[in-house]
């Protein structure tokens, strides 16, 4: 069984056919592709792989409109750093997707059901054409992200505006913190169900224990062994955020969009 990547990140690629090593050894990598242009080219001039895993965003545009040209009736396991609300609508029968960076369990599950997919010869283009259509719909769920959050101060509720907030952090209890330093405790049991209350283009899940805007970001440094290190504005100024190896590039492509 052979396997195509398309992946514009050289070290997550690397990591992805290294973990796909260690889960599925069996499963033979023909090409590595970085781009919606070279992977339209390689369509063009290659027999349709067994299985695809594509990033969801390239440098040069969405994998879906690869999907749009070419009618393929493989499984596609999309890989992504953005939990949009709209990726819920995405995992229909045949298509899985997994987010960066990519849990080995994971990708042996999704590996798994792809391989079934396969032996059953079963044809997933339908599928695809579900999620490009979830995708052209997700202007709509964009509406589902909250406006206002909650917060416990003095036992008092004082709403809070989601531009005001500059992050999210799990101290014993969740809290948000506002652009003015104001810090509150919120009624939630997980950052993970606040996460999905989001809009993933205007806040990034930075580590297990901080969820950060995008507008509270005042500069980034690399650190040792890739690392980042994220300066907030001030008067936050003081909270310093570090970014790992695995989630730096995935990091520096949300600051982009």
């Amino acid at each position: 069984m052979n396997a195509l990547i398309i992946e514009d990140e050289k070290l997550v690629a690397l990591e992805l056919v290294a973990s796909i090593a260690q889960v599925a050894p069996d499963l033979q990598i023909i090409a590595t592709l970085p781009s919606v242009k070279t992977a339209l080219r390689w369509f063009a001039e290659n027999a349709e792989p067994d299985l695809i895993f594509a990033d969801v965003q390239l440098a040069d545009g969405v994998s879906f409109s690869i999907f749009e040209q070419f009618q393929l009736s493989g499984p596609i396991i999309f890989t992504t750093a953005y939990n949009e609300y709209a990726i819920q609508a995405f995992k229909v029968n045949g298509v899985d997707y997994l987010l960066k960076p990519v849990d080995r369990d994971e990708l042996k599950r999704a590996i798994s059901r792809a391989k079934l997919l396969v032996n059953a010869k079963a044809n997933v283009a339908l599928d695809v054409q579900k999620l490009l259509e979830a995708l052209n719909s997700s202007t709509s769920a964009r509406s589902s992200y909250k406006e206002h959050f909650l917060g416990n101060a003095r036992n008092s509720w004082v709403p809070i505006r989601i531009t005001d907030i500059a992050y999210f952090m799990r101290d014993q209890l969740n809290f948000m913190v506002t652009n003015a330093n104001e810090r509150y405790i919120l009624d939630y049991e997980t950052l993970d169900q606040i996460e999905t209350l989001l809009n993933p283009t205007q806040f990034y899940r930075a580590n297990r224990h901080c969820i950060v805007n995008i507008d509270a970001v005042q500069q980034v440094k690399g650190m040792a062994n890739f690392k980042l290190n994220v300066k907030l504005k001030a008067p936050n100024h003081q909270f310093d955020i570090e970014i790992s190896r695995d989630k730096a590039p995935s990091f520096k492509k949300w600051l982009e969009k």
